[in-house]
């Protein structure tokens, strides 16, 4: 029932997300297989989070495809997430120097806890290299 809105009416409208006889709660629910060109398994990455996830998972994907990161270099990122137009920037990390330059952009700013859990498996010529995110109680073990 948790992933149903909290609120039935907004605005004295139906909320579309409300929770109803028959009906399924919107879902951000992620496990994301990514695949070289040849169809061969290249990174495997999920996390809980709500209607975080999404953004989780795409930070991680674009760190490790786009800025070569291993995958627990990746998860590690501070988070910068655009969540019903405030920008929530993760407390405690480097994200937070970006405060005043999105204010300047005009964004509402938060500074919360963003405790994702993500996980990942990145499959290399050299083996497996997996990660877990620090935020929480997950950890990588292997041979």
């Amino acid at each position: 029932m948790t992933n149903f809105s909290q609120r039935p009416t907004r605005d004295g409208l139906p909320v579309v997300n409300h929770a109803d006889g028959g009906k399924r709660p919107r879902s951000t629910q992620s496990p994301t297989l990514v695949f070289n060109p040849d169809g061969t398994l290249r990174l495997v990455v999920g996390s809980p989070g709500g209607g975080r996830i999404i953004n989780y998972v795409a930070k991680t994907l674009i760190a490790v495809l786009d800025w070569k990161l291993d995958v627990q270099s990746a998860i590690s990122l501070p988070h910068v997430i655009d969540r019903r137009g405030r920008v929530e920037l993760e407390r405690n990390t480097d994200a937070v120097q970006f405060q005043k330059k999105f204010e300047e952009k005009g964004h509402k700013i938060r500074i919360r806890h963003l405790t994702s859990g993500l996980h990942g498996i990145e499959i290399t010529p050299e083996g497996l290299i997996g990660g877990a995110d620090p935020r929480r109680e997950g950890i990588v073990m292997g041979e």
